[in-house]
């Protein structure tokens, strides 16, 4: 197997490289706050398509993707791809309208204020965050623990050595760097996971064979009615819906388009590259299922579907596959983490001039790039120490597909007001809730309350599309009863460009 020092030696090549490309792309081209969080119209179809493909692709996708395929088969397999597919199918709708709204916008937290008022913001500013936070924490942990296992790299400097080449280049030339190292990460990806791939059913022995060892470990897997498969495969398509709309890694790049085509295309593109990009990468998990020893009952202390792929990795892969795929890896982290930093940091930096006093670009662009190293070094400290990301991961899924449709309603319906949004919201989290089975214990201690309520469901296909469906509904309801409404253009009036904005206090929405 992989030693340490080559392993190690690869990393730091690869960071280096990157980091490089970035700061040489960016020199120059970042002459005000404007330039570091959006890129306002910089990037054509090609660049636009492949920083939507490389951003949404971390590391977890040789996590959790085969995860879901070693545990419950082709069904979930075909799910998970579906589910990755259709944010950007919605996006590609969303993006052209929300252009025509907010001309000048940033986030989609400033929207939420002007929207909805302050009390709808702070909800999704909260949620949104912490969906954010906690993924850039996951691919760090997710990262380290991989290096760790196929080569023993210690999971601290892998943590250390990302976070930081990655703060170096975003920190300095924001969405700019991301999107052309972003370009560059998904001209190779692709090719790196369909190669690891061809070299896993060659390593194995032939498709005929694996095929062979799946149905003599567990049939089930392959059969596409498997009714725990499609349960779970859709629970998670309602979770990546929610989720996705609550990123603000796309958010950013709707404006980074060089105009509405452009979204609309990029967009649709993304969704079908990206889809088939999870059905290969959670094919892995069913090959691993029949073909190593991967254990799949969750309340077994030897659990290892997490670890599906590298468990594969270790017992059949040859050396030189062993590298690719530990760049593969590298490529995954660095395209989806350098996106998330940009985009937390674009999310509170797009509302300081109504919070500050005047403050110039200088002042602006200095506190976008500190925000930018607070949460680097927050995530790489958290990755360190949290050892339950997963489960926040999930909780987080959950508060976006509470948010989702009632933040994105508000674009397209002039009747919803920021009450009716925030109730909504509530009312899908409280159904998502009861049914989540990570907090189960908590949730039913609740007095009176708690001993009345439904079993969890372990699939969580009650809790995602309970939480999505409630608040839909409610969103709807909500807009029918409301008497007064809302004049869209007061979007594009109250949201400004940065370098307008600055020293100026736009009035706080109703």
């Amino acid at each position: 197997m992989v030693t340490t020092t080559v392993a190690l030696g690869l990393t730091v090549a690869t960071l280096v490289c990157f980091t490089a490309v970035g700061l040489w792309f960016s020199r120059g081209s970042v002459g005000s706050v404007e330039d570091l969080l959006t890129a306002r119209g910089s990037a054509g179809r090609g660049r636009m398509t492949a920083t939507l493909v490389a951003s949404v692709m971390g590391v977890w996708i040789l996590l959790s993707a085969p995860e879901a395929g070693a545990s419950f088969g082709i069904a979930a397999v075909v799910g998970y791809a579906v589910g990755e597919a259709v944010p950007m199918l919605a996006y590609a709708k969303i993006g052209p309208r929300l252009r025509a709204l907010v001309p000048d916008g940033h986030s989609l937290t400033e929207y939420a204020h002007a929207r909805y008022g302050s009390a709808m913001y702070a909800f999704v500013l909260l949620v949104s965050g912490l969906y954010m936070f906690v993924f850039v924490a996951a691919e760090l942990t997710g990262i380290a623990s991989a290096l760790s296992l196929v080569a023993g790299v210690p999971q601290w400097q892998t943590a250390v050595l990302v976070g930081g080449f990655v703060l170096l280049y975003t920190s300095y030339g924001g969405l700019r760097a991301s999107i052309l190292t972003d370009t560059v990460q998904a001209l190779l990806v692709l090719p790196l996971l369909v190669l690891a791939l061809a070299g896993a059913v060659w390593a194995l022995g032939g498709a005929g064979t694996i095929h062979a060892n799946v149905v003599a470990t567990n049939p089930t897997l392959l059969d596409p009615g498997y009714v725990p498969g499609l349960t779970f495969g859709l629970a998670l398509a309602f979770a990546i819906f929610g989720a996705e709309l609550l990123n603000q890694t796309w958010w950013q790049r709707i404006y980074a388009a060089e105009d509405d085509a452009t979204v609309g295309h990029s967009f649709r593109i993304a969704s079908l590259t990206n889809g088939a990009i999870i059905f290969l990468a959670a094919l892995f998990g069913l090959v691993a299922a029949g073909n190593a020893d991967v254990v799949t009952d969750a309340a077994s202390s030897g659990y290892n579907a997490d670890v599906s792929f590298f468990v594969l990795l270790q017992s059949a892969f040859p050396e030189w596959l062993v590298l690719a795929v530990v760049l593969l890896a590298l490529l995954l982290v660095m395209s989806s983490v350098d996106s998330l930093f940009n985009a937390l940091a674009s999310v509170v930096t797009a509302d300081l001039p109504r919070l500050l006093d005047e403050p110039d670009d200088r002042t602006l662009r200095l506190g976008a790039r500190l925000l930018t190293v607070c949460v680097a070094v927050g995530a790489v400290y958290v990755s360190l120490r949290a050892r339950s990301v997963l489960r926040l991961f999930f909780l987080a899924d959950l508060l976006g597909a509470a948010v989702a449709v009632p933040l994105v309603y508000g674009l397209f319906s002039e009747r919803l007001t920021g009450l009716g949004a925030l109730t909504s919201s509530l009312g899908g989290l409280a159904v998502g809730l009861t049914f989540f089975p990570d907090f189960s214990g908590l949730v039913r201690s609740i007095p009176v309350i708690g001993g009345l309520l439904p079993a969890p469901d372990p699939l969580y296909l009650l809790a995602f599309g309970g939480a999505v469906v409630v608040s839909s509904v409610l969103t709807v309801v909500a807009a029918r009863l409301s008497a007064p409404t809302y004049d869209h253009d007061r979007l594009s009036e109250e949201i400004r460009s940065l370098d307008d904005a600055a020293g100026e206090h736009p009035e706080v929405g109703d």
